[in-house]
């Protein structure tokens, strides 16, 4: 017999802390739910909504547009980004989705992008390569992904640090609205006048082409530029800048597969699967239920929250052997769903790739003998994004 909630979990006393820092690190906890109780309802999250944890039950229901509808984004981060592409659905998502693609495509990333990658790690790494010390996370991974998406963008940012701050409290609204709200204001009051300028002196950029597309023989509004906006520039942040730092933490936790790329850097975009797998930067993608679903005797009602558990799924021991190891050499690494599946896979996919690949490698080439500083603990934290909050290092 299937029911509807059954025992309802508290957050708070099952994960151990707050959903953006829970301690301990989350992943005995979700063994134990995969195996136990693979769906369910937990207080203290959000309303109408429930946690499934299974590889299987994760893959095929991001598979399920019908029954698992993007639209549910509107109720979380869309009340501060506004309607965007996260929430379109069918031949809307996908003309407003095809505006932007080119610009994320392999190909246009190729070229401009990578080069100024390249510069823009070697710039970042040159302010402490003589220092001996650093901390890689607020000297080099936190504004290294912002510089990038707002050049390809076309957005001139005086103050890297500031804007990325906006990002993180905008994506954050919903464990506190207030400042969610004011980053997204913000981020608009930043960005208007730069879209005016922009139509006086267009450019061979992202930018001039919002400004200039049109859906369904209409050109998009300026609301609707500022909407893209709000999310491409915060979402271009927040996904590298935590790859980028548990990629890092990886390497320098994981010696064997460390002295593997660092002698061949063709493992590279392996040792980055692999990261995504391992600990991936966002662990959770939500949807509606359009009708009564159940996982497993589990019953959610429709218009319910389903809230798929990323970190859990690919560290599934159905699907991926001996899971919480990092393995360089899984042979199905690249099954993980660390960007989603279907046609709501994540635009940035490419560019996130991209730019932690050329960081890495420039990393390692230009500070030798570089490892964690044995005097300042450090590791990665959060629930719904994960990532380390510091990386102290020595080198030299």
């Amino acid at each position: 017999m299937s029911q509807v909630h059954g025992e309802d979990y508290d957050f708070n006393q099952l994960f151990g802390g707050s959903i953006m820092s829970p301690v301990p690190p989350p992943y005995g906890v979700f063994a134990r739910l995969r195996a136990e109780r693979p769906a369910l309802r937990m207080k203290g999250w959000m309303e109408d909504s429930h946690l499934v944890t299974r590889y299987d039950d994760v893959v095929q229901s991001l598979k399920d547009h019908e029954t698992f509808s993007a639209r549910g984004n509107g109720r979380g981060i869309g009340i501060v980004l506004g309607r965007t592409i996260l929430e379109m659905e069918g031949l809307e998502h996908r003309r407003h989705r095809r505006i932007v693609m080119p610009f994320f495509s392999p190909r246009g990333l190729r070229g401009d992008v990578q080069a100024f990658a390249e510069s823009t790690t070697h710039e970042l790494i040159d302010r402490f390569a003589a220092d001996g010390r650093a901390d890689l996370v607020s000297q080099f991974a936190f504004t290294y992904p912002i510089r990038i998406i707002a050049k390809m963008i076309g957005v001139p940012i005086a103050d890297f640090e500031e804007f990325h701050h906006w990002a993180i409290d905008l994506i954050s609204v919903a464990v506190d609205p207030v400042k969610g709200f004011a980053a997204a204001k913000s981020i608009v009051d930043y960005l208007r006048p730069i879209l005016a300028a922009r139509r006086d002196d267009p450019r061979d950029d992202l930018l001039t082409v919002l400004l200039n597309a049109e859906v369904d023989g209409e050109k998009l509004d300026e609301e609707e530029v500022l909407r893209f906006l709000r999310l491409l520039l915060p979402a271009g942040a927040e996904t590298t800048y935590r790859l980028a730092g548990t990629a890092l933490f990886a390497l320098l936790t994981h010696p064997d597969a460390r002295a593997e790329v660092a002698a061949d850097r063709s493992l590279l975009p392996a040792f980055i699967e692999e990261t995504l797998r391992w600990d991936s930067p966002v662990q959770v993608i939500s949807r509606e239920v359009t009708r009564d679903v159940e996982f497993h005797g589990y019953r959610i009602p429709k218009g319910d929250l389903a809230n798929f558990s990323i970190g859990s799924a690919n560290r599934d021991p159905s699907h991926f052997e001996d899971p919480d190891r990092f393995d360089l050499h899984r042979a199905n690494k690249g099954d993980h769903v660390s960007f989603g599946l279907g046609e709501h896979f994540c635009v940035g996919a490419h560019l996130a790739r991209t730019e932690t690949r050329v960081a890495l490698d420039a990393l390692l080439d230009r500070l030798p003998n570089l490892r964690l500083d044995p005097a300042q603990a450090c590791g990665v934290v959060g629930f719904a994004f994960r990532s380390p909050d510091r990386l102290p290092v020595l080198f030299g």
